[in-house]
C-alpha cells in the first residue's frame, strides 16, 4: 500500500511548529561515558522508535560543508525533537550530531521489510508544490524506497562552525529497505536522484547512512 503526501500547505505548517515534531538524530559513536549515558537513555525512551548502529558516507559536498565528522553513528528514529535535543546537549560532543526533523511525510510504503540505508539529500532552489508533487510520485515507483520526507537539519556541537549549511531547510530523507549490499543501495539512490535531476529539480546527495545492525 502506498501513500502521497504533497499537499504544500501541509508542509509550510509542519514548518512552523504546527504538526510533527518526528525524525531521525545522529549521534557520532563513541566510546566514552557520556555517548554510553545517552545510548542507554535511547534505549529505554519512549520517544525513540528505532535505534541503529550505521556507517555513513557523506558526499564530497557533505565532507565540505561537515569537514569535522565521523565514520560511524548511533541513528534513532525519534518522535518528540525537544525531548531528544535535551538529551543530546548535555553530552557536549565537538563532532557535530546531526537532527534531521520532518516537516512533512511526501511518500510512504507499508512494509515490514528491514531498514538498510538512509539516503539524505537537499534541494538547492527550494521547492515548489510542483517540484514535491514531481519527486513524490518519481520516489514512488522505486520499490526499495519506503519512505520520503522533507525535513530541516539543527546541528548539537561544542564546536564553532566553519562554515555554514545554506540548505538546512530543504532536505529530502529517503528509506531504504533492501537485504542487498549497501553499495548496491548507494547507486539505486544516486539513480533516483538523476532521475529527480532530469525533471529540473535540483537534488545534491548529503550523506548515506547504511544500517550495520538495529540496537531497538
Amino acid at each position: 500500500m502506498i501513500k502521497l503526501h504533497i499537499n504544500r500547505k501541509e508542509s509550510l505548517d509542519t514548518v512552523s511548529g504546527a504538526t510533527s515534531e518526528g525524525g531521525y538524530v545522529c549521534v557520532p559513536y563513541l566510546q566514552n561515558n557520556d555517548f554510553t549515558t545517552l545510548r542507554n537513555s535511547f534505549q529505554k525512551s519512549s520517544f525513540i522508535n528505532d535505534m541503529y548502529f550505521v556507517t555513513a558516507t557523506f558526499s564530497e559536498d557533505g565532507r565540505a560543508y561537515f569537514p569535522s565528522h565521523s565514520n560511524t553513528y548511533l541513528l534513532a528514529r525519534f518522535k518528540n525533537r525537544s525531548q531528544v535535543m535535551s538529551e543530546v546537549e548535555k553530552c557536549n560532543l565537538a563532532t557535530p550530531t546531526f537532527v534531521f526533523t520532518q516537516n512533512d511525510e511526501l511518500f510512504e510504503r507499508m512494509t515490514g521489510d528491514s531498514l538498510n540505508l538512509v539516503s539524505i539529500y537537499y534541494l538547492e532552489h527550494g521547492d515548489t508544490m510542483s517540484d514535491l508533487s514531481d519527486l513524490s510520485f518519481i520516489v514512488a515507483k522505486r520499490n526499495r524506497v519506503r519512505r520520503a520526507e522533507l525535513g530541516n537539519l539543527k546541528l548539537s556541537t561544542s564546536q564553532i562552525q566553519k562554515f555554514t549549511f545554506p540548505y538546512e531547510g530543504n532536505l529530502i530523507v529517503l528509506e531504504v529497505t533492501s537485504d542487498n549490499k549497501h553499495q548496491a543501495d548507494h547507486k539505486y539512490c544516486e539513480k533516483t536522484r538523476k532521475e529527480v535531476q532530469r525533471k529540473g529539480i535540483g537534488m545534491t546527495s548529503l550523506l548515506n547512512l547504511s544500517v550495520i545492525e538495529r540496537l531497538k
